[in-house]
């Protein structure tokens, strides 16, 4: 039997179905990527990083805020919410989990978490603290890239003993809750050796810590100061930066933010090319690699950055050599 329809009733028809389309094609895109930001540092900490981070991931075509959300969970120094942290991220099943500002928050997302895929920024062997099997064949579900900063150290306070040559007592402010404070002192105590310089190590894990530390120094001939690595040291640069000015101690730091802040020196792996490359493993594994598959990069750019304000001020004349070498010179 053949049904009859009339002309209005089809255009009512057919402007009805026209209307579903774009809710039907709106249903037939993929979802947008959601990747987790683990960090034990604070908001204001890593915003030198985010950057170069999300340049990686717009080399793969991701870009923030159009085809890509990032949930960022800050720790501000306390290592004890990482865990927690990390499980939210997981319970809300984000494609990839960046980890930042070191081993404690790369564990614990790797705790949290053996299928969904890891990349790290550490500055210890990952292979010797259980993140992967090997660095060329990581093997399970973590990469990412590692700066050794224990060897740093050693470098940083051999550049510290030719900026003083006079410095007979050289202490090193140290977090011990850091997870690679004991290779760093163990290194930089083989170099004051090397050196036939007097270590003194002090440990700060809060501002009152430093306080206290910065009060021994007033009363020891203490001739310069070397700043180890620490999410704590960097969540407080400006006031550390501060209290060495008060001081007058000329020091090291390992991140070149220090030395913008108006610290004298700094040397350290170079932060933008490690979480560049962190967004652009980021962006492969969302393109369907596999973090087994990705080697473990070591950081191969390292930065050295004076600021000669400092100096003035300090009244330090910077060697020639030094000065040489410098990747960066703020005046």
């Amino acid at each position: 039997m053949a049904i009859h329809i009339g002309r209005r009733e089809f255009v009512v028809t057919l402007g009805g179905a026209a209307a579903a389309w774009p809710l039907v094609a709106r249903a037939q895109q993929p979802a947008m990527p959601v990747i987790g930001y683990l960090s034990t540092r604070s908001a204001a900490s890593d915003v030198p990083m985010l950057d170069p981070f999300r340049g990686g991931l717009n080399e793969a075509g991701y870009v923030e805020g159009q085809n890509l959300t990032i949930e960022y969970r800050w720790a501000g120094g306390q290592y004890d919410r990482l865990p927690a942290l990390a499980e939210d991220l997981v319970r809300r099943q984000v494609a990839v989990i960046i980890t930042a500002g070191g081993e404690p928050a790369a564990l614990a997302a790797k705790v949290a978490t053996a299928k969904i895929p890891i990349v790290f920024n550490v500055g210890d062997d990952p292979v010797r603290v259980g993140l992967v099997a090997s660095l060329n064949r990581p093997g399970g579900n973590a990469t990412g890239v590692t700066s050794l900063l224990g060897a740093q150290a050693a470098k940083q306070f051999g550049l510290l003993c030719d900026l003083v040559p006079k410095a007979a007592v050289i202490v090193m402010l140290v977090d011990l809750k850091y997870p690679y404070a004991g290779s760093q002192i163990s290194n930089t105590e083989a170099a004051a050796r090397a050196n036939g310089r007097q270590l003194v190590v002090l440990t700060a894990g809060s501002e009152r810590d430093l306080d206290a530390a910065f009060a021994t120094l007033a009363e020891r001939q203490v001739g310069a100061l070397l700043v180890t690595a620490s999410s704590f040291f960097t969540d407080r640069r400006g006031y550390l930066v501060a209290l060495v000015a008060r001081h007058a101690l000329p020091a090291i730091y390992f991140r070149r933010e220090f030395a913008d802040a108006g610290g004298l020196i700094s040397y350290g792996s170079s932060t933008a090319e490690q979480y560049g490359q962190m967004g652009v493993y980021a962006g492969k594994i969302l393109n369907g690699a596999k973090p087994a598959d990705l080697p473990v990069l070591q950081s191969a750019r390292f930065e050295l950055v004076i600021n000669l304000k400092t100096a003035n001020a300090l009244g330090l004349e910077i060697p020639p050599g030094i000065l040489a070498i410098a990747d960066e010179v703020i005046e």
